[in-house]
């Protein structure tokens, strides 16, 4: 599953929000290899996506909405999108082409969806439109060619239901790790040996003085995270002595989860937001580039953070975007800026032009003058 194009309105506080994961012309000699989908060397997508920002930016929303529409098509559930809506009494909406397969072929897909607000601000078949239509892919094809033919054929809404439409997708593929206290309240530690030792060797990049994860042979979800003078326990998921464990190391536990699973292959579409807050900068990019090597042709990687750093590592520019939030009275409004389109020149510095705060936006410190009136 690779996403093309998102557009957004009037969820969280996304409005008339737009942003697009393809990229016009050829890179010689790119870090990352195999930047188009396997078989058509035309039809290019942006396969490794850093999200950037200062606090509450909406890199963590933008995650969870793009979850909460894979999980509305896998699962036909309403209520997923639905609380996600910012303002009830008027009409959210949100359009996502992408690319999946169908019966071994691939296919460009566009999902077109409508929630109209009414008195009881509830969302049933009788406010929520939903259109799914597809297009075959050809060998020399870019997107664009392909999304023109979208464009021609989703014109409105049919009258079927949105359970209907939603049916026609299947074997969708996805991985996104949020922060811990996110979404996921317990550790998961799969009983394979390759993720233990992928799993062991995170922890001792993290904290050097651990010696060794394994399982508890005798107990069911049991496992020991071993260190020179004293072991961590996690059963069924519950850290028993986590104060022993710093929080960058700790998040090494969900980190393994998402590098093992790149490496293996187990999915295709990835969303890594914010696992590296307590970790050194140069521990961060080593394990972007390790995440980037690992990724499989066809997969996809978006990958959300602090660190500026990142800005250092050799990736083309259209692999950063720039997210921003204003205030306009009562309002938050979400924008974004992709490097590659304000960068024009291969030589533009990608380091000075945000050392000059042409993506950054200066705090609203008001709040934190007021405390010293309290």
């Amino acid at each position: 599953m690779i996403v093309m194009d998102l557009k957004l309105d009037n969820l969280c506080a996304f409005r008339d929000f737009h942003v697009n994961f393809s990229y016009p012309k050829k890179i010689v000699n790119s870090y990352i290899e195999n930047e188009h989908l396997e078989g058509f060397p035309n039809f290019r997508y942006k396969k490794v996506n850093i999200i950037m920002g200062s606090n509450a930016t909406g890199k963590t929303s933008l995650g969870r909405i793009i979850l909460s529409i894979f999980v509305l098509i896998a699962e036909r559930n309403l209520d997923i999108i639905t609380r996600l809506i910012s303002n009830e009494n008027r009409v959210a909406s949100f359009t996502m082409d992408f690319v999946n397969k169908d019966k071994g072929e691939y296919k460009l897909y566009r999902i077109n969806a409508a929630f109209e607000p009414n008195e009881d601000h509830d969302y049933s078949s009788e406010n929520v439109k939903i259109r799914i239509e597809s297009t075959d892919i050809r060998p020399r094809e870019n997107y664009e060619s392909c999304a023109k033919r979208l464009d021609a054929i989703m014109v409105g809404f049919t009258d079927a239901n949105y359970i209907t439409e939603l049916e026609k997708l299947k074997n969708l593929s996805w991985y996104f790790s949020f922060p811990f206290d996110t979404l996921r309240p317990k550790y998961h530690i799969e009983d394979r040996k390759e993720f233990l030792e992928v799993l062991e060797h995170t922890l001792r990049v993290l904290d050097p003085a651990i010696k060794s994860v394994y399982k508890i042979e005798d107990l069911d979800k049991t496992f020991v995270i071993k260190m020179a003078d004293k072991s961590i326990i996690i059963q069924d998921g519950e850290m028993v002595n986590d104060s022993l464990l710093s929080s960058g190391t700790k998040a090494g536990l969900d980190i393994a989860n998402i590098v093992s699973s790149i490496k293996l292959g187990t999915h295709s579409f990835y969303y890594c937001d914010e696992k590296f807050s307590y970790v050194h900068s140069d521990i961060e990019k080593g394990f972007l580039s390790l995440m980037i090597n690992q990724l499989k042709p066809n997969n996809q990687l978006f990958f959300t953070t602090h660190n500026l750093d990142i800005l250092d590592l050799p990736l083309p520019k259209h692999s950063f975007n720039f997210l921003k939030k204003e205030t306009f009275e009562d309002d938050q409004v979400i924008s974004i800026v992709n490097a590659a389109d304000y960068l024009k020149k291969s030589t533009d510095s990608l380091r000075n032009a945000v050392d000059n705060d042409l993506f950054s936006v200066s705090p609203n410190l008001d709040s934190l003058y007021e405390i010293e009136n309290l």
